[in-house]
């Protein structure tokens, strides 16, 4: 595979693209703090005529999420359209309605669940399936944590729901666990997960949608950049669509993708998208105009 090419500023390519189809934590904020250069670059790639639709693996249904970008200061002028990982698993959730759903995650994320008319389990043993958001505590649970409870689930063979791919992401200076984690063990030890997030069709299906209504007309797919920090949700989910990416090297990497002067080293990059099979046409450290 190729090295992706730098691109230490956005605008050097604005003008090939019509669609940014852009991550949000990693790119945008980092559950703490927005940061300006990013939101700027966007701000301005919409001001040119072009269309910014924010695709997140969050959890929660996209309306919920955007009170947390307004409250980290991300401004609306940023983009025109958001979907997430939470949009998307509403539908495999419905389609299993009423369960009962044996239901893992922090109480912030029941907003995914908002008039499914889904029942809860207490856990395996009467659930007709799991649904994974993240750990109940990200701040001090691993994935290790959930092998014993997930034990007679994977022996009963219940599907398990992943709302949020991810699997860790930034907080401030902390990686936390996501869900996507728990999923991994739960297929290590046999069972079957279904996911509808980054890197899967259905969310990308749905943000081509809605840029779609945003062009008024059908989507130049060579027109579309999707941008990221995750290689195995953002960038593999970019390539299995034939989709151009720009992989923001830094984020959860921190200064792997960094040659010693402290600039991207793109056969470093290079090195993070070979270990997942995937490449990405572009790579920076971070996103700026």
């Amino acid at each position: 595979m190729t090295q992706p090419h730098p691109l230490p500023r956005l605008s050097a390519v604005a003008d090939d693209y019509d669609i940014l189809l852009c991550d949000v934590w990693g790119v945008i904020h980092n559950g703490r703090e927005s940061w300006a250069a990013a939101c700027e670059a966007l701000t301005k790639f919409n001001e040119k005529g072009g269309h910014v639709v924010l695709i997140s693996n969050s959890p929660r249904p996209s309306s919920d999420v955007v009170a947390q970008l307004d409250g980290l200061g991300v401004p609306r002028s940023a983009w025109k359209a958001f979907v997430t990982s939470g949009d998307a698993t509403r539908m495999e959730l419905a389609r299993r309605a009423p369960g009962p759903a044996w239901i893992i995650g922090p109480d912030r994320d029941f907003p995914l669940y908002e008039g499914l008319n889904l029942t809860s389990a207490h856990g395996a043993e009467d659930a007709a399936f799991i649904s994974v958001t993240g750990p109940y505590d990200d701040t001090t649970e691993t994935p290790e944590d959930y092998r014993e409870r997930l034990t007679p689930a994977a022996e009963r063979g219940l599907e398990l729901i992943c709302a949020n791919p991810d699997r860790v992401v930034q907080r401030g200076d902390t990686i936390i666990y996501c869900g996507g984690a728990i999923a991994d063990l739960y297929e290590q030890m046999g069972g079957r997960v279904i996911m509808a997030g980054k890197p899967f069709s259905p969310i990308y299906a749905l943000a081509l949608k809605e840029a779609e209504g945003l062009l008024g007309r059908a989507v130049d797919r060579s027109r579309v950049l999707c941008i990221g920090d995750g290689v195995v949700t953002d960038v593999l989910g970019a390539a299995e669509q034939a989709l151009d990416c720009l992989f923001i090297a830094q984020g959860i990497h921190g200064d792997a993708a960094k040659a010693s002067d402290g600039s991207l080293d793109p056969a470093r990059a290079a090195q993070l998208l070979r270990a997942e099979t995937t490449f990405a046409r572009y790579a920076a450290l971070e996103l700026s105009w």
